[in-house]
């Protein structure tokens, strides 16, 4: 929220109630990377080590957090919201 303030002021001022507007965002973020990593990670390979399952999943999770973040968070370089 305080980014938005910060960097988006237009696109905050125009968000109508802010604590439930982030709170919808943050909990479908929270959904859309939870089912891309698991879609990323894959089935685990036959005689695959724990330190090799661990790693596949930590790359499958952080590739999908940035994936999901730059597709549902707006860019403040490009915020063509009017100004108020």
């Amino acid at each position: 929220m305080s980014h938005w303030r910060s960097h988006l002021p237009n696109r905050y001022r125009q968000v109508e109630d802010p604590d439930e507007f982030f709170t919808e965002l943050g909990e479908q973020i929270a959904q859309q990377i939870e089912e891309l990593s698991r879609t990323l990670a894959g089935p685990d390979p036959e005689q695959e080590t724990y330190l090799s399952k661990v790693g596949r999943l930590n790359n499958a999770r952080l590739s999908a957090e940035g994936q999901v973040l730059r597709e549902m968070l707006p860019d403040p370089a490009t915020d063509l919201s009017p100004a108020r």
